[in-house]
């Protein structure tokens, strides 16, 4: 099916999801589900056919007459477009196939199936509206080229999802800073890949592509098919990074948990590399704070520890952070920076102006948190940061119209591999090559100056008055309050008063 053509029947769909009231948050929820249904459907098609060829019973993953393409036999016709008893159909939907499904468990794939429907709701109350849905649903293959399409027309919608701010910016990474950390960390084929906040799945997609460029036999294929792991606490997200990745044809072992539920004085499972953005501003459950190492009701602070614990020894971690980690001066903050330095290697700090993550502003206009990236190795003691300001090249603002863009990177692509490159060889032309007016090399003596603080701080910055706009000064003001908010309330726990 053509681009436009597949195009304007998603559309389609998202006028007569419109019509129903709902949100564009909800068409991305409600059509993950319904491709899920389909996508699963024509893989077991596909899965009994092989299995025939071979002279094998097939076994389908759910009851045959439950997969999508039986649909139409139920109701006596050979296409969906026929059904003329709308009401009959809604009534299966509704109250026969969504508590089977909702019900289903026992295996890795049936508990998957099962959470997804026992955690959304069916939103699209008018039958007629549902019917016509699948109907536009029905002829859609899941062939490569049509679930190309799809996986590009998908991405998009998740970025208009993202720019509309509040609960869609907390599962969506802008996918050109995505793409970025995943080129810095370079997951090698015969490594895992792990997202504890995995939202979308924007981190396991990109690093799939990553590593399937460097697939040359089968048994690199085979070693993909069990590479990607990710957690994700929310209903909704879930149910889209399954969907995501189903579309982009990564098989992500995803599980719904908390991802502070779990102990990490004795943790499980560690992973080679780790790449994600976790929740900002967040609390971390009461009952879960015992879990840390130092503990922190800080979601960020948390995160942090998290995957300093999850990672396997030299394995690479890249991750989002907002700044009051790399500076807060409160002693729960300088202990776990202090940790990271002393028993890994954060060998790149990268500095993101405000408006890269303008999507995940709860406020219309504000430009967002600042934020930075941190990368490192675990198992060596940090020597030495290289940092990188990044600016907007053409010295614009990004906000949500004018967003950040895989070009905006390429100057601190290539100046951090030039200092991977002199991490590797110790050839000083290398970390010349990685110096420049926005990058620069603070040593671990450095750092135990300033009591840990990872701040970035450019020297080299020439001196310039600048005025920002209202809305950087108003966001700047309150990230400011709400720093001084929290050193009271530490102030006044110290001295024993409530906060």
């Amino acid at each position: 099916m053509e681009r436009q053509t597949l195009a304007n029947r998603i559309e389609h769909i998202y006028e007569i999801m419109r019509a129903e009231g709902l949100s564009i948050l909800d068409y991305v929820e409600q059509l993950s589900w319904m491709l899920f249904l389909k996508i699963l459907s024509d893989r077991e098609e596909e899965r009994k056919l092989e299995a025939e060829l071979r002279g094998e019973r097939y076994r389908p993953v759910i009851k045959e007459e439950y997969l999508f393409h039986n649909w139409p036999k139920r109701f006596g016709v050979d296409s969906l477009k026929k059904v003329k008893d709308v009401k009959a159909f809604y009534d299966f939907i509704a109250n026969e196939l969504w508590p089977y499904l909702s019900s289903l468990g026992g295996s890795d794939e049936l508990n998957k199936i099962g959470e997804i429907f026992s955690n959304v709701t069916l939103k699209v109350h008018d039958p007629h509206n549902l019917l016509e849905i699948f109907q536009n649903l029905e002829d859609i293959r899941t062939d490569e080229e049509d679930t190309q399409i799809m996986s590009q027309l998908y991405e998009e919608t998740l970025m208009l999802m993202g720019r509309e701010g509040g609960a869609a910016g907390e599962y969506y990474t802008p996918r050109p800073i995505v793409r970025f950390m995943v080129k810095v960390i370079d997951p090698k084929i015969g490594e895992t890949v792990f997202d504890p906040f995995c939202g979308s799945g924007g981190f396991l997609i990109e690093a799939y592509n990553h590593m399937y460029k460097q697939a040359k036999t089968a048994e690199d294929l085979r070693k993909l098919e069990k590479a990607f792991h990710g957690q994700e606490l929310k209903a909704q997200p879930y149910l889209i990074a399954n969907m995501n990745t189903l579309l982009h044809g990564v098989n992500a072992k995803l599980v719904k948990t908390d991802t502070f539920s779990e102990d990490l004085h004795s943790p499980g499972e560690l992973y080679d590399v780790i790449l994600t953005n976790p929740p900002f501003g967040g609390k971390v459950a009461k009952a879960n704070q015992d879990n840390l190492p130092v503990k922190t009701s800080k979601t960020e602070l948390a995160a942090l520890q998290y995957v300093m614990k999850k990672v396997k020894p030299g394995g690479r971690v890249g991750i989002v952070l907002p700044d009051g980690v790399l500076s807060n001066i409160t002693k729960a903050f300088v202990r776990v920076r202090k940790e990271l330095l002393e028993k890994n290697n954060v060998f790149a700090i990268v500095s993101l102006p405000q408006g890269v993550f303008a999507n995940v502003a709860p406020k219309q206009n504000s430009p967002g948190p600042k934020t930075s990236l941190l990368f490192f190795e675990r198992g060596k003691p940090t020597k030495e940061i290289w940092y990188y300001e990044h600016v907007h090249p053409e010295g614009k603002n990004y906000t949500r119209a004018s967003p950040v863009r895989d070009e905006h990177l390429q100057d601190a692509l290539e100046k951090l591999e030039a200092w991977k490159k002199y991490l590797e060889t110790g050839d000083e032309e290398w970390k010349k090559k990685a110096i420049s007016e926005n990058s620069w090399v603070v040593t671990i003596d450095e750092i135990k100056e300033r009591d840990y603080d990872l701040s970035a701080r450019n020297p080299n910055r020439k001196l310039t008055i600048e005025y920002p706009a209202p809305e950087e000064i108003i966001a700047s003001l309150e990230e400011k309050e709400k720093r001084i908010s929290e050193l009271l309330a530490e102030i006044k726990s110290v001295l024993g008063e409530k906060p």
